[in-house]
């Protein structure tokens, strides 16, 4: 019997045989999965050599691409649960992998890997032992449809997630570590998963994760819930094995390569390329910042100190298709991810990175919270926070800022900087011209405000302040605020912007 039969053969009867009990009397919980990341980070770290045969390793990306999950043998299909798992194999860069298991009631059972679970299209049949593990692993639930892919956990920490009508866009990850510090990010990753078997009524999935870093490990437990706007709940519990330069909770990654604001040009036929637009952060003090995000010429960090913040994420805000005007990546139904931490963070900043990118293949925004102050090195940090994964415009009450340009004009002054801000909302838009509404420019060190108006556009509603500035010819970034207010009431959230002149 030939190797490719073999495999179909198998496969007829393994999503009934699929799960093997570890031990009888195993028991799993989240106290359980704690004390094991506690354990873990009392010992210095081991990096796991890898599994993966060198075979695999050297398939290149169209090999890697021809091989494909059964979607016959997703996990759950048979017993026509809401929710099915398919996973990733391993190989060409996955060279790591995961132990995946199922929690039923207290016990646990391991997924072994099988070539019976995968069509290898016009590759080899590998031989593989049934400890290998996956790369990683999706989920499949009816939200739009059955069996549309919801979500995923797939490459050292990261995963996403979609809402109703949105296609994937960015990222979350359990955890970062020096991000954007001198010597460079480490990048933790989650070593084993538990998935529990979903109830034939359950509305969410919970999947529990072990982390391991050289700086730290942790207990992580995800609440899944999918619908029109879907809701990711995470608990964890991490133990660093010593602290690092910079600890970045609830991580979001992006991908940012030009839109209104980008006056390069890339030589691209589309208005905007990117999965997120701006950061928008509610501070504990009730202000609602916007930051557009930029495509830099080298690395820029901003950091927003606070303390217990309400909210940050970074968000999709155009939403247009004549925004993008791309019938492949359909960016205008990338979703946004708004961070709503539960309890008291304390004091500490939100962090954004942002690198240059010479083309929209990989990400290069970042957002995280870092705490101003970290417990001793092996002392639990325990934190709770939801992901919204939404199309919804999640922006504050008040007025938003809508559209960011920035140039210069050749025949009027063009020593001079011009900034258009775009705002609109509910009050605003209904507004006729008012002089009592006025704009607050604030410009820091390097340049000067020059003069600023603003004024009702009759064709959209919104309402536009432009502003000029001149530098100061040092070439230093200069931190730019805006916002409208008709006295004593502020109108809109603050505009904020680093401008390289």
């Amino acid at each position: 019997m030939s190797s490719r039969r073999t495999v179909l053969f198998l496969a007829a009867g393994l999503a009934a045989a699929c799960l093997r009990s570890l031990a009888a009397d195993e028991v799993f919980d989240f106290e359980v999965l704690r004390y094991d990341a506690k354990m873990l980070a009392a010992k210095p770290y081991a990096p796991r050599p890898s599994s993966v045969p060198e075979a695999l390793l050297k398939l290149s990306y169209d090999q890697f691409r021809d091989i494909r999950f059964r979607p016959a043998e997703s996990l759950w299909r048979r017993d026509r649960l809401p929710f099915e798992l398919q996973f990733f194999h391993p190989g060409f860069n996955f060279d790591q992998t995961v132990q995946i298991s199922i929690v039923r009631g207290n016990a646990v059972d391991r997924v072994p890997f099988s070539p019976a679970l995968f069509d290898y299209g016009m590759n080899r049949v590998p031989s593989v032992r049934s400890t290998m593990g996956f790369a990683g692993f999706r989920i499949l639930y009816p939200l739009n449809k059955p069996g549309d892919e919801i979500g995923a956990f797939l490459g050292a920490s990261y995963f996403r997630f979609v809402c109703q009508r949105a296609v994937y866009g960015l990222s979350a990850r359990g955890l970062a570590i020096n991000t954007g510090e001198p010597g460079g990010e480490e990048f933790p990753v989650f070593r084993e998963f538990w998935v529990e078997r979903p109830l034939p009524d359950s509305k969410a999935l919970v999947v529990y994760a072990l982390l391991d870093g050289p700086s730290a490990t942790g207990a992580y437990r995800f609440s899944i819930a999918p619908g029109a706007e879907t809701v990711t709940e995470v608990h964890e519990v991490l133990y660093c094995r010593r602290n690092p330069a910079a600890l970045g909770l609830a991580p979001l990654t992006s991908m940012f390569w030009h839109g209104k604001n980008t006056n390069t040009s890339y030589d691209d036929f589309r208005p905007e390329v990117h999965d997120s637009d701006g950061l928008m952060i509610y501070t504990g003090a009730g202000e609602w910042i916007w930051r557009p995000l930029t495509n830099p010429n080298s690395a820029r960090i901003a950091s927003f100190s606070d303390e217990n913040p309400r909210g940050f994420g970074l968000i999709q805000r155009a939403r247009q298709f004549e925004d993008y005007q791309d019938l492949e990546a359909f960016y205008h139904l990338r979703p946004s991810a708004w961070v709503e931490p539960i309890g008291r963070w304390a004091k500490g900043s939100v962090r954004l990175l942002e690198l240059h990118a010479d083309d929209e293949s990989n990400d290069n925004v970042t957002a995280f919270w870092v705490p101003e102050s970290l417990p001793q090195a092996g002392d639990p940090i325990e934190l709770s926070y939801k992901i919204h994964w939404s199309m919804e415009q999640i922006h504050p009450p008040a007025g938003y800022a809508v559209a960011t340009r920035i140039g210069r004009t050749k025949t009027h002054e063009p020593d001079l900087e011009r900034f258009l801000v775009d705002f609109d909302g509910a009050y605003l838009s209904k507004q006729g011209p008012d002089p009592l509404i006025e704009p607050v420019v604030t410009v820091g060190a390097g340049a000067t405000l020059v003069n600023s108006t603003v004024q009702k556009n009759p064709f959209n509603g919104t309402w536009r302040v432009a502003f000029a500035l001149k530098s100061d010819g040092n070439g230093r970034p200069v931190e730019l605020r805006c916002f409208l207010r008709k006295p004593p009431h502020v109108l809109t959230e603050t505009w904020s912007y680093l401008w390289q002149p």
